[in-house]
């Protein structure tokens, strides 16, 4: 049974698994396309700010003796959101990499977007996590867990980190 909408979803995020062929001729031009978007912000290795904020993780694999490319990524919320996002978003990053495989005709609005997604987009056959919660929660616990910790190296603090009702928070410190 085929679904409207690819994808397996397990708690708020979806995988998105897309596979396509490279042209013949152009893996050199696609790798140095890959390497440019490594290298902008919000894609660079230990940035957390792309310009889609529902994504997850995103990667791109050269296999099959570099002649195929799998692009997958999970993402927040349903299909057509991320697709309205992607839309809106890093279009031009994105078009220099698909500009390199097989039936790509560029870009020009969310219709051609979804198009081109869905004629690539492979469901995965199976998909876990090992974390709940969305993009934007996981940033709000990592902002509360850097200024919980800056709380904790204070030694000011010491007295007001004594009262019982703080016990949970500081054996959960104390576990990190």
């Amino acid at each position: 049974m085929t679904n409207r909408r690819p994808g397996v979803r397990v708690g708020s995020a979806s995988e998105f698994s897309l596979f396509f062929r490279v042209i013949p001729g152009h893996v050199d031009e696609l790798r140095e396309a890959l390497t440019a978007l490594q290298h902008t912000p919000g894609y660079r290795p230990g940035d957390y700010e792309m310009t889609i904020a529902s994504i997850h993780e995103a990667r791109f694999v050269l296999f099959d003796d570099e002649t195929r490319l799998l692009f997958a990524t999970s993402f927040d919320g349903s299909w057509d959101a991320y697709m309205e996002d992607f839309a809106a978003g890093p279009l031009k990053l994105f078009d220099s990499i698909f500009r390199h495989t097989e039936g790509y005709a560029g870009l020009p609005d969310v219709a051609a977007v979804k198009s081109f997604i869905m004629n690539a987009q492979v469901t995965a056959a199976a998909y876990a996590r090992n974390y709940p919660g969305t993009v934007k929660q996981l940033r709000r616990a990592n902002r509360l867990r850097a200024a919980f910790d800056q709380v904790l190296d204070d030694p000011d603090a010491e007295a007001a980190l004594s009262h019982p009702a703080l016990k949970p928070l500081l054996d959960e410190a104390a576990d990190a």
